[in-house]
């Protein structure tokens, strides 16, 4: 069962995120994370290769969602 724990959040860095959801890593490919950053947060690694955090975590959550068979639904 998905939890809300499962969420990634801004401060985990992306080797944590990757080695918990490794079907994260082609979000990251994706977005042009280069090895260098894999330590670094999600938030600071969306920042050095110039794209959007909120976008970023979006995706990686929805990777996540997707490969749990989560969909998201409507109010």
């Amino acid at each position: 069962m998905f939890q809300f724990t499962d969420l990634v959040r801004g401060g985990e860095t992306v080797r944590d995120i990757k080695q918990k959801f490794p079907e994260t890593d082609p979000v990251f490919e994706r977005f042009g994370l280069k090895p260098s950053c894999h330590d670094c947060s999600i938030e600071m690694a969306a920042r050095k290769v110039d794209a959007s955090f909120e976008d970023l975590l979006v995706e990686v959550n929805a990777a996540i969602y997707k490969n749990r068979g989560v969909t998201a639904r409507a109010s």
